[in-house]
């Protein structure tokens, strides 16, 4: 009787345990990163909201009173303008159109980076840099501002608006799982519900509002800090003050997986 000699498999079978992969096959195996941690999210949606209110505040002190993260503040302004010297009307005006171009042009490069399988956050969070550097550099260039419908005080408000829509579109479209980072009124009003939730007696609701808080007030907290540094910072550095938005955005960036 001839003996019989044990069955083989490739490793890619797996069906006998006697063959090994080669090395080319296992290195070839896709490794997916991990999730990020609550706290990691967390810790980035309140940096994003210090960024937005810092911003927002020296937009509003350095250009007459233009919001560039809180857009449709603008309107209020216009209002206030129209009514009193016109001043600065202009540049209001233009930001909802170059607001609307920022948010379509960051929603087409999701959608194209998606399709290249790339993670689109990374960019985006690198494109708001550049812009903010930009909004920097354009407002030190520009000084002293003077005249709010003057074009460079006009071109340095834009560029400003054109950052902060692409936080506002990348909050909607890539972080929407996270609570706002640029619009606080939606926070507070959902922190203030609930609040009076844990507050009620007999309440079924309360683990629930519990997890929204940990969410909500983050943000607004980070927001609050970032607009009142944000004054003290303008007051003292003029345009150089954007700095330290600029170098969040590019750690974010960074740190991203």
């Amino acid at each position: 009787v001839r003996p019989t000699c044990p069955q083989q498999t490739s490793a890619a079978s797996g069906a006998l345990s006697g063959v090994r992969a080669l090395p080319s096959e296992a290195a070839s195996a896709p490794t997916i990163a991990p999730p990020p941690s609550t706290r990691f999210l967390t810790a980035q949606g309140s940096l994003l909201a210090f960024v937005a209110g810092y911003v927002d505040v020296v937009g509003f002190a350095a250009l007459f009173g233009l919001f560039t993260a809180h857009v449709t503040g603008n309107f209020v302004m216009i209002g206030l303008e129209l009514a009193g010297t016109g001043q600065g009307v202009l540049a209001k005006l233009l930001a909802l159109p170059m607001f609307v171009l920022a948010v379509a042009a960051t929603k087409l490069a999701v959608t194209a980076l998606t399709r290249r399988g790339v993670a689109p956050l990374r960019p985006l969070l690198l494109a708001q840099a550049v812009l903010l550097l930009a909004f920097m550099a354009a407002g030190l260039l520009a000084l002293p501002i003077q005249s709010a419908d003057a074009p460079a005080t006009i071109i340095v408000g834009l560029i400003g608006v054109a950052a902060m829509g692409v936080q506002n579109a990348e909050a909607r479209i890539v972080l929407s799982d996270l609570a706002p980072t640029t619009i606080m009124t939606g926070n507070t009003t959902q922190i203030v519900i609930d609040v009076v939730e844990l507050l009620s007696p007999g309440s079924t609701q309360k683990d629930v509002a519990r997890t929204r808080l940990r969410k909500m007030v983050p943000p607004l907290v980070g927001f609050a800090i970032g607009a009142v540094l944000g004054a003290l910072a303008f007051s003292t550095f003029s345009f150089w003050c954007v700095v330290p938005p600029v170098l969040i955005l590019l750690g974010l960036a960074v740190a991203q997986r």
